[in-house]
């Protein structure tokens, strides 16, 4: 007997939908029948990749919800702050949803599109990507297995990379965190999440700090342009948009991201008309952006285990970089290989876990989105939401550490969090 193949709609067929949804027509465990995304040369090369037929095509997602269930399951690709509604009014329709993380950028709307996700009996799965990279699952049976004894403490890195951040969080989609979210909520609630899956708990008290320290107007050098196409400055310039992105001509991967973000036109003249014309032009001196570039979370937990989590524009775009220190043992990860410290025998051993060097989206986060996609689709095609590894709730508690590291670092107290 054939095994049925989920159908899966999607709503906003931007890269991160994209890539969830080449890994259902690629391995052939979904098939996507419909797409609803304003633009209509983006909708377009959505249907021809995927082969979704004309009645499929809606330029408004309120058009696709309005239809008789025309999927299983919906993948959510949506800026941040246009989840609870199409969230909300899928799940109160039957859909089991793939949401791009974060939930929301409030806690308010967060909460009512997990509820109604439990309210409606249907499998709602946040993109915490990093759960399901082969380095992670193994790190985590050591854990679990007591390879290090208790766990006491965890020092985790996040490097954004000094062009990535420039790309979207200072000329980009996530610079203002009143057109989007907070960029400890945009980037690193998948390091919040990640800390609190290694602990298997999230913690009691939470403190921050973090600051614009380089991406404003009285860093700029002396005679830098507002735009970086004929800037004078831009050779000695590391955030200079024109050699950032025409780095991207030629190689598939770059071109696909970020360069697909800039402009659809990949040569030389497509690049120069985005740059003079579009924000990704700007110089990143002279931009409209306010979140922060450098922030540290603090976090203990109920036994008196401890974790901070750095996240910084300021180096280069690598896989995280992690430290945890055990009672009996020490690893050391730096998002391939463990380094594991056995203190009883005094004895070193490293473990390659066989991720991929590329970090960035445009690698799949090391296979991780792949494995996250494929979850998604088997535990619809099963009926069997734990083959998620995160259930709304769980999602939901993670982000609230990251809204009361939020107002700890804007207040200045340290948080508890119930």
């Amino acid at each position: 007997m054939q095994e049925r193949v989920p159908t899966i709609a999607v709503i906003g067929a931007g890269l991160r939908s994209s890539v969830y949804a080449s890994e259902a027509t690629g391995t052939s465990m979904a098939r996507i029948v419909a797409v609803a995304e304003p633009d209509p040369a983006r909708r377009e090369a959505f249907r021809v990749r995927h082969g979704i037929p004309e009645e499929g095509l809606f330029e408004d997602w309120r058009d696709l919800l309005a239809q008789e269930r025309l999927a299983d399951a919906v993948i959510i690709g949506t800026q941040d702050h246009l989840h609870l509604d199409p969230a909300v009014a899928a799940a109160e329709r039957g859909y089991h949803i793939l949401l791009e993380k974060p939930i929301a950028p409030t806690e308010e709307a967060a909460t009512r599109i997990v509820e109604a996700a439990e309210r409606n009996g249907v499998i709602l799965a946040v993109c915490h990507v990093m759960r399901y990279s082969p380095y992670t699952q193994h790190l985590l049976r050591l854990i679990r297995e007591g390879a290090i004894g208790r766990v006491v403490d965890i020092q985790h890195l996040e490097q954004v990379g000094w062009w990535h951040f420039a790309h979207s969080f200072v000329r980009g989609n996530w610079r203002r965190e009143d057109e989007s979210t907070t960029m400890l909520l945009a980037k690193a609630c998948h390091d919040i999440d990640w800390v609190s899956y290694m602990m298997g708990r999230i913690p009691t008290r939470v403190s921050s700090f973090g600051s614009l320290n380089h991406f404003r107007a009285e860093e700029r050098p002396e005679g830098a342009a507002d735009r970086c196409w004929e800037c004078p400055v831009r050779a000695s310039c590391p955030y200079s948009a024109r050699r950032i992105y025409l780095d991207c001509l030629g190689d598939p991967e770059k071109e696909f991201w970020p360069l697909s973000a800039v402009t659809t036109d990949a040569t030389e003249a497509g690049v120069e008309k985005a740059l003079r014309e579009g924000p990704y032009g700007r110089c990143v001196y002279a931009s409209d952006n306010d979140v922060v570039d450098t922030q540290v979370v603090s976090m203990e937990f109920d036994d008196g285990a401890t974790a901070t989590v750095t996240v910084t524009a300021f180096a280069a775009l690598e896989h995280r970089k992690t430290r945890l220190f055990g009672t009996r043992g020490s690893i050391e990860g730096d998002g391939r290989m463990l380094r594991i410290h056995d203190f009883t025998t005094d004895t070193i051993t490293e473990v390659d876990t066989g991720l991929g060097d590329d970090a960035s989206m445009a690698g799949g986060h090391g296979g991780a989105d792949g494995e996250l996609a494929r979850a998604f689709f088997a535990a619809i095609r099963d009926g069997d939401p734990t083959k998620v590894l995160t259930s709304g709730h769980d999602s939901l508690d993670t982000h609230r550490v990251v809204w009361a590291a939020e107002d700890s670092r804007r207040d200045g107290v340290v948080v508890t969090i119930p």
